[in-house]
């Protein structure tokens, strides 16, 4: 299918990009790897009239550790994660979500800013980002602000960003030396967005789970920060009893669609089953 005929824009830094969307207004919308924007203005489900594309902007791409902060600018490519040293050597599971979004071809050209910025909740990153408690600086014609993961998503496709701004980075805190992580993700062929997944990180002290961090993806209207099943896990020995609880916990919070990728009861469930391997993981990685 084709899209209807629409204005198309190329800027080259922040200041312009974000002067053309104040200026266009809701008839324009900012264009990052297009891997959602596109299909749907093919189906003629969002009409625009100007495209405001942010791949030749610079500032927007990179990866750079700040202080035990990494700020990876939105425009990063999924493949970029997947060939950083950076990632690799201080958090690793930002590389093992990344490897599981579609395909080859999407991480090329898909992005972090992308992923994050859309309010699916069938994303792999916004997940994840809340587990790992980034932030996104939104920039708009008044400067920018920070707004923290959990705090940024408000229901499917509905987000924190206001009119006119965009997701220039993404600020990740560095999890501590020798922690434990995983993310676990079922879905139903390769490069299918998840039926359920859950994203674990946690760090241990004198064999007792010492901090530990929760997230699901697409089994509600927005990621899930699990923040009761997290606390479930802390000061216990990650045995089953503990492990058992968080799963409950977590369940708790679910409301997964019924739909394609299964009955709601299965998706909870499934989560459960995601949540319980990630935790396994995690702990046989922060062990050693």
């Amino acid at each position: 299918m084709i899209p209807g005929s629409f204005s198309y824009h190329s800027p080259a830094t922040v200041e312009e990009a974000v002067g053309l969307l104040a200026e266009l207004g809701d008839d324009a919308r900012p264009l990052a790897g297009g891997h959602s924007l596109l299909p749907m203005m093919k189906l003629r489900l969002a009409p625009l009239e100007h495209l405001v594309d942010l791949r030749k902007i610079d500032a927007l791409k990179g990866i750079k550790d700040e202080g035990g902060t990494l700020v990876i600018g939105a425009m990063t490519t999924q493949a970029e994660l997947l060939a950083s040293d950076v990632i690799a050597g201080q958090c690793p599971i930002i590389q093992e979500t990344a490897a599981l979004i579609a395909d080859p071809q999407v991480r090329y050209v898909g992005t972090l800013g992308g992923n994050v910025a859309n309010g699916d909740p069938a994303n792999d990153m916004p997940g994840l980002m809340q587990c790992l408690d980034a932030s996104y600086q939104l920039t708009g014609k008044g400067g920018s602000r920070e707004v923290k993961a959990r705090d940024f998503y408000e229901g499917a496709f509905f987000t924190a960003l206001q009119e006119g701004e965009i997701l220039t980075a993404v600020k990740v805190p560095v999890p501590p030396a020798g922690h434990g992580y995983a993310y676990e993700k079922l879905k139903r062929k390769i490069g299918d967005y998840a039926t359920a997944a859950a994203a674990v990180v946690l760090t241990l002290a004198g064999g007792s789970c010492k901090s530990a961090s929760i997230a699901l993806t697409n089994v509600g209207e927005t990621p899930l920060y699990a923040a009761e099943a997290s606390a479930a896990l802390v000061g216990s020995s990650l045995d089953k009893a503990a492990v058992d609880q968080a799963v409950s916990l977590a369940g708790a919070i679910t409301a997964p669609a019924s739909a394609g990728r299964g009955p709601t009861h299965y998706r909870t469930k499934m989560a459960g089953v995601m949540l319980r391997r990630a935790i396994q993981r995690a702990h046989e990685r922060a062990a050693g």
